[in-house]
């Protein structure tokens, strides 16, 4: 630690801190623009400028001098650092006078406005007028694709975009051409970007030149109601805020969380809001003479009971989607009990992953921050910047900072950093079962979900066990076994027991033709049911699971209902409602509530009060909100002695299109128009 006075106080701090993060931690406020706290420095902007006494007479950059480079006084004294002297309050004003010689200060017309840090900082730090009475130059806008919008002549060539593009997403498709006066941030040759992040750099910007196409004019940052939930559109759980106006979800932000996401959200979750709005169920549907028609709620639910109090119980079973909460699972879970049915299946993928094999088994047991102390990781079976971009970054992140050795066994993809392709098959595993890596103190595994949807799924699982086993992925003191699951409801259905019992059927059996009479679709969409069976469909947009439906009870978005997603890791998160559900929709759990009455099977809550105390008395850690409850390696040693087949079929990932993976994505134009570019990007790189 060092000892340095800022504006009169002394602080302690660490060597390696910049001056204006020693600033910070001292409380005194330094302004910014280039600088970023998850960026490299560049110290383009100046903005940051302090007075250093003892050092040369001019202000000194804060961002770009460390606190180990000080002098100290004649008599030993710690080096004295002024933020608010005359010499720096005078810098600064000269440093946004020179930023405002070529802005257009366009502020009533542009997008940004309200949100904008130059807008802020010319009020605190500007002046009155300015010297400059030459022209202000022009610069052509660039096109970037379907997400960013852009106004290049307010760009003041900060870089964050740059930086953000080339250190976090690993897509170096940014860059600065000319010098001086001529100089432009530019995408090179104006084709639209291609990282799954992208949207990332429109809360970067610190002016209006980046700005989200998709929602551009729509409204003023203060007309928004604001509400801080958790992102469904894969396993991962980024935190995240919703901007509503009125009943409109219209934008979809990030919140900083470390342990999971950072800052950053990928674009599905940032630019999906417009499917929200489009092919939404609204109302009862009754298929009558073939045709789907309109009906009343009494109507629906006595079409359904007439089916089902028809039906032998072992010949009705339920289906759960990718978007479930854990509420309405627990409630589905309760009516097919006391209907006397053991057909029950969260895993509509067919995946073979099981309770009963342990919880250890299907969680990311090191967490996503563990992914920062690894020191190998050997991904399997999975594609992380298509099934969650994020945690993508992160191994990136931690391939940048050195000192790790990463592996693939599976497809052949970019994942944005240098990894040693090892195979594409299960027979590699036993290879590394058999010639473990020598030297790696914390190795860990990132195993796709997918790698369990085979029909060698539990043979697998056993042969992952064993290699983890070999390779010291498992150990005292560390789980490096980690399941990066893509469905937001998966580990929270397998944590309530939602899998079929005894004789019971799983979902690819439940959806085979003749194999049921009445079958419960809770928003089960990427599963095609064949004919035969009587469908009730819960969900939210006329997708698949719609189309193939006898009954649609509209149900509500993940915005517009308040419910426990557990993630990837086993964290249980609260998601806060948004907005209300459109027309006559209805909460998931309270139609199941209400279903359960007309069919005689009355379930013992009549609130989501009632119904989440009964929820943590049976499952206490689902009600330990953003707490992960440890797992039992142990479960993993078991796990290793199932044995089973394993045929040589390739691992594949999946999530073949990142952008259009549920209903809502695929209601979405915008990820239908994003879908498209990444579709001419393949053909293109294959021509």
């Amino acid at each position: 630690m060092s000892k340095i006075n800022i504006d009169g106080k002394d602080i302690d701090v660490p060597a390696e801190y910049t001056l204006l993060q020693a600033c910070e931690a001292a409380g005194a406020e330094v302004p910014r623009f280039c600088f970023h706290e998850r960026l490299s420095i560049a110290g383009n902007c100046r903005m940051c400028l302090v007075e250093v006494k003892g050092g040369p007479p001019k202000p000194t950059a804060s961002c770009a001098m460390a606190v180990r480079d000080l002098r100290p006084g004649p008599n030993g004294e710690p080096p004295v650092v002024l933020t608010n002297s005359p010499m720096a309050r005078k810098a600064r004003q000269g440093v946004m006078e020179f930023l405002l010689i070529n802005h257009p200060l366009d502020c009533p017309i542009c997008d940004q406005g309200g949100e904008c840090d130059l807008q802020d900082q010319a009020m605190a730090y500007g002046a009155d007028s300015s010297r400059f009475a030459e022209n202000k130059r022009a610069v052509e806008d660039k096109y970037l694709g379907a997400l960013v919008r852009t106004s290049m002549n307010r760009c003041i060539q900060c870089t964050r975009c740059v930086r953000f593009a080339t250190e976090v997403a690993g897509v170096p498709e940014l860059g600065a051409i000319g010098r001086g006066e001529d100089m432009e941030i530019t995408s090179y040759l104006e084709r639209a970007l291609s990282s799954e992040l992208q949207g990332n750099v429109v809360d970067l910007c610190p002016v209006g030149a980046l700005t989200a196409k998709p929602i551009a004019f729509h409204a003023r940052p203060w007309e928004y109601v604001k509400t801080e939930t958790v992102d469904v559109m894969d396993g991962l759980g980024a935190a995240i805020r919703i901007d509503s106006r009125g009943r409109e979800v219209v934008r979809i932000l990030p919140r900083v969380n470390d342990a999971i996401n950072e800052e950053w959200i990928s674009d599905k979750t940032r630019h999906v809001a417009d499917g929200l709005k489009t092919q939404r169920l609204d109302r009862p549907y009754v298929r009558v003479d073939g045709k789907l028609k309109a009906a009343s709620w009494n109507e629906a639910f006595a079409a359904i009971a007439a089916k089902a109090k028809a039906a032998a119980p072992e010949k009705i079973g339920a289906i759960v989607g990718d978007l479930a909460a854990v509420e309405e699972m627990f409630a589905l879970q309760g009516l097919i009990a006391r209907l006397g049915s053991p057909n029950i299946d969260c895993r509509q993928d067919g995946s073979k992953l099981h309770p009963k094999f342990g919880r250890a088994s299907y969680l990311f047991n090191s967490t996503v921050a563990g992914i920062d102390d690894a020191d190998a990781i050997l991904v399997i079976g999975s594609n992380p910047r298509l099934e969650s971009p994020v945690l993508n970054a992160r191994i990136r992140r931690r391939w940048l900072k050195g000192g790790v050795r990463i592996g693939v066994i599976g497809e052949r993809a970019d994942l944005t950093y240098d990894a040693t392709y090892m195979g594409a098959g299960p027979e590699t595993l036993a290879e590394v079962a058999e010639k473990p890596a020598q030297g790696m103190t914390k190795p860990m595994f990132v195993v796709g979900a997918g790698a369990f949807a085979r029909p060698d799924g539990v043979g697998v699982l056993a042969s992952l066990a064993k290699a983890a086993a070999a390779a010291g992925v498992v150990k005292d003191g560390w789980n490096g076994f980690n399941v990066l699951h893509t469905a937001a409801s998966r580990v929270g259905g397998l944590d309530l027991g939602l899998v079929p019992g005894d004789g019971g059927l799983d979902a690819p059996a439940m959806a085979k033709s003749g194999a049921l009479d009445v079958l419960f679709n809770l928003g089960a969409d990427e599963i095609e049911v064949e004919p035969g069976a009587f469908v009730v469909y819960i969900g939210t947009h006329g997708d698949r699971g719609a189309h193939r439906a006898d009954v649609i009870l509209p149900g509500a978005a993940y915005t517009e209902k308040s419910g426990v997603y557990v993630n990837t890791e086993g964290r249980p998160q609260f998601a806060e409602r948004a907005v209300f559900p459109p027309g006559d929709a209805r909460e998931d759990w309270s139609i199941l509530r209400a279903l359960s009455e007309a069919l005689g099977a009355r379930l013992p809550f009549d609130s989501l009060t009632e119904l989440r105390a009964t929820l943590a008395a049976a499952h206490p850690h689902l009600a330990q909100f953003d707490q992960i409850a440890p797992a039992d390696p142990a479960a993993l040693t078991a796990a290793a002695a199932l044995g089973g087949a394993v045929d040589r079929t390739p691992f594949r990932s999946p999530v073949e299109d990142f952008y259009l993976t549920n209903p809502i994505a695929r209601a979405s134009r915008v990820m239908a128009e994003c879908s498209a570019l990444a579709r001419e990007r393949t053909r293109q790189a294959a021509e």
